[in-house]
């Protein structure tokens, strides 16, 4: 009996014990958080974050996880830390999905995916939000976001998504809007007018924008044709490039005629001039074009691009894979893929036809076989492509790419090579960002 008495005696103060401590410890959670509010009250945000991030880790007597979750992205986003506030908003969703204030995470994390031009999944975030009031202030969130996208390739994929969103169709109208309008676009931006009861004239009201089709359509031609040093000898031109565009373009004109579209070939030449291209432009029967091809060279390129988006004139550059060239004018074109565009399109073609996903990246030094290396490692990663080496190499370094590749580093008992620095079978495929024959042989 005296054993039994004593055993409970233990039991109740250890009891007792264990409910001081969590009474303590609740306590203690309580100041904690007390005082990172006064922190972030006071706008003391890098303090704040560090105040609450102990109290965020999941405890049974600790009521503030969530709170101090939402808080310390809240600091995060003060201080201009996005990806921080990103991921402690993801993981607080993902734990709380029940949270009575959940839908304030889900506004802030959308703001986060509008400000990183990552529409798609803020827009999916914003669908999630069930609070009447806070789904009301994300409406003019969403359209100021929307608003800003010029691209209207994109916002008609949006609008596959969500065909009755009239914050996306309103920015889709005014996209086509900001560019020539040829027919197929005429049809999307009409039917969202018609659809949307937008007023069209808020959108759009110098008709010269919109692409009609013609009986007859005015080339001019501003290349470098060096007429004046033009001789009848059969000897190769130095400007035989120029030439050879100019008679494909005449042939291919003489084909058209017989399908029915006449096309009219006005030739300039530009000389090579900066200053002769000044003079061209200045004539006034270049207004009447319908099309600009050239200049060919950069220099040139400013007063054409100035000429062509004052006069709404759409001009396009036939030689060049240069974006540059294009400046911020909707009405400038290239015939050749951009360097962009190569890189990109090397990732998708890759990706679709490699089953092993790991890949070697060369480049030269040029700034031209940068971009499409950089552009190609950058949709390669997206499409789940595994970069393992990226080196940049000119015609002094090229050796480092048979080093790599094709120099064994251990060998059998026979002496024959049986390591390699890259592994039998280990990679899938190498991009080589690089015309010169020195690096990509």
């Amino acid at each position: 009996m005296k054993m039994t008495s004593k055993s409970s005696l233990v039991a109740g103060l250890s009891l007792i014990l264990l409910l001081l401590s969590a009474l303590v410890s609740g306590q203690d959670f309580k100041r904690q958080f007390k005082d990172a509010k006064e922190l972030f009250g006071k706008e003391s945000y890098i303090q704040s974050m560090d105040a609450f991030k102990p109290l965020i880790a999941y405890d049974e007597n600790n009521p503030y996880s969530e709170y101090a979750s939402y808080y310390y992205g809240l600091s995060a986003l003060r201080v201009g830390f996005a990806t921080v506030a990103k991921d402690i908003f993801l993981q607080t969703r993902k734990l709380y999905p029940g949270w009575d204030q959940i839908d304030e995470v889900n506004y802030l994390l959308a703001k986060i995916y509008f400000d990183q031009r990552d529409y798609f999944r803020g827009m999916l975030v914003l669908k999630e939000i069930r609070n009447g009031s806070l789904a009301l202030e994300a409406f003019p969130m969403k359209r100021f976001y929307l608003a800003r996208i010029n691209d209207a390739e994109t916002l008609r994929m949006m609008m596959e998504e969500y065909p009755d969103d009239v914050d996306a169709a309103r920015a889709l109208v005014k996209a086509i809007s900001l560019q020539p309008l040829p027919e197929q676009d005429l049809k999307i931006f009409d039917s969202l007018i018609v659809k949307f009861n937008f007023n069209k004239t808020d959108f759009i009201t110098d008709t010269t924008l919109i692409s009609r089709k013609k009986e007859r359509y005015s080339i001019s031609l501003l290349l470098p044709f060096l007429a004046n040093s033009i001789d009848s000898s059969p000897i190769k031109k130095r400007n035989q490039f120029v030439l050879d565009l100019y008679e494909g373009m005449k042939l291919a004109a003489d084909t058209l005629y017989k399908t029915g579209t006449r096309l009219d070939i006005f030739a300039y030449d530009t000389e090579r001039s900066a200053e002769i291209t000044r003079s061209v432009m200045e004539m006034e029967e270049l207004k009447g074009s319908d099309l600009l091809v050239g200049p060919l060279f950069q220099e040139q390129s400013k007063q054409v691009l100035e000429f062509s988006q004052k006069n709404k004139i759409n001009v396009i550059n036939p030689v060049s894979n240069n974006s540059e060239f294009l400046g911020k004018n909707p009405f400038a074109l290239l015939f050749q893929p951009s360097h962009e565009t190569l890189g990109i399109k090397s990732a998708e073609l890759l990706a679709s036809q490699v089953k092993n996903k790991y890949c070697i990246v060369y480049f030269s030094d040029s700034p031209k076989d940068s971009v499409k290396a950089f552009s190609f490692m950058r949709k390669a990663t997206e499409l789940g492509i595994k970069i393992v080496l990226a080196e940049e190499i000119n015609k002094e370094t090229s050796g480092k790419i048979f080093t790599t590749l094709a120099t064994a580093t251990e060998y059998d008992e026979f002496k024959n090579p049986s390591q390699f620095t890259i592994k039998r079978d280990s990679i899938g495929s190498i991009y080589v960002a690089s015309d010169d024959p020195v690096i990509f042989t």
